[in-house]
């Protein structure tokens, strides 16, 4: 069994675990005692906020791990859209971060590739000078 993971959530948070939405009416904190994607409704960006092309790629795995039913439907969307992200980065770190997206994706993981991809963003957005990191929190979902 993985290690266990420690969740504490505020009053009226909600939890995204494993394709259900979960709100608590009061502070709380819970284990999650298996390895099960989940992200925090702060770690989750809305199609308004995908100004930029590696927030694009946040948003098809964020749409991957919280509606598992949809995957396949995700997996076209996003197969095009990596594959114009390798054509469009020139930065090497960007570059293997998507490589190892890739891989994450490739071995059923879209939680890890999202992990991944949020170390990628303030990368993007010094390439860009801009920062946007205020719209996507980069601290790891629950990990």
């Amino acid at each position: 069994m993985s290690d266990t993971t420690r969740v504490t959530l505020r009053a009226g948070e909600r939890i995204f675990l494993n394709g259900a939405v979960l709100k608590f009416e009061s502070r709380t904190s819970f284990e999650i005692l298996n390895d099960v994607p989940y992200l925090l409704e702060s770690e989750i960006i809305h199609a308004q906020q995908t100004v930029t092309p590696l927030r694009q790629l946040y948003y098809i795995l964020q749409t991957m791990v919280m509606e598992p039913a949809g995957i396949e439907m995700a997996r076209g969307v996003y197969i095009d859209t990596m594959r114009w992200l390798m054509q469009t980065f020139a930065n090497p770190i960007v570059l293997a971060g998507l490589e190892k997206i890739s891989k994450q994706v490739d071995d059923g993981s879209p939680f890890q590739a999202l992990k991944t991809l949020r170390t990628l963003v303030p990368i993007e957005d010094a390439i860009m000078g801009s920062n946007r990191s205020a719209e996507l929190r980069v601290v790891g979902a629950g990990a």
